[in-house]
């Protein structure tokens, strides 16, 4: 009969030793952030600021204005009989991403405006899209925004 012999590792080290490997290389994968970035990153950040602007209107008891084109977006709010253009922090203007575009119509922009009690004025989808993938950002009648696929 053989004697086990001491050289060589046993299957459950191999195993161990794998499975340390696969969760350290999971790890990395993860880790490595798309340079490109993802069009859902775009569409938080617009809905964040989008539900900023409504509560801003709520808070002032003025109304607010959102407008949206293609190639970005920005705020304004009623002074005077007329809309003015907003360039203080979270409102400023804002270009989309490289690479990505909103689907706005044929018009080429679309305007919502919140009432003092953040009521928009009408619904609005925006629809953005880069590289195939498309997530849509929408404001109900009742003021809620939502960012869905």
């Amino acid at each position: 009969m053989l004697e086990p012999n001491g050289n060589g590792f046993t299957l459950l080290e191999l195993m161990v030793v794998l499975t340390i490997i696969g969760f350290i290389s999971a790890a990395v994968v993860l880790a490595i952030p798309d340079p490109r970035g993802r069009v859902i990153e775009d569409a938080d950040r617009f809905a964040a600021r989008v539900a900023a602007a409504r509560d801003e209107a709520v808070v002032t008891a003025a109304p607010m204005g959102l407008w949206v084109s293609a190639s970005g977006y920005g705020f304004q709010r009623r002074d005077g009989g007329q809309w003015v253009a907003l360039e203080d922090k979270p409102f400023v203007t804002a270009n989309w991403k490289s690479g990505t575009r909103a689907l706005v119509g044929k018009d080429g922009r679309q305007q919502i405006a919140f009432d003092g009690t953040g009521l928009p004025t009408d619904p609005l989808t925006v629809t953005l899209a880069r590289e195939g993938e498309r997530v849509s950002v929408t404001v109900d009648m009742a003021g809620k925004v939502m960012v869905g696929g």
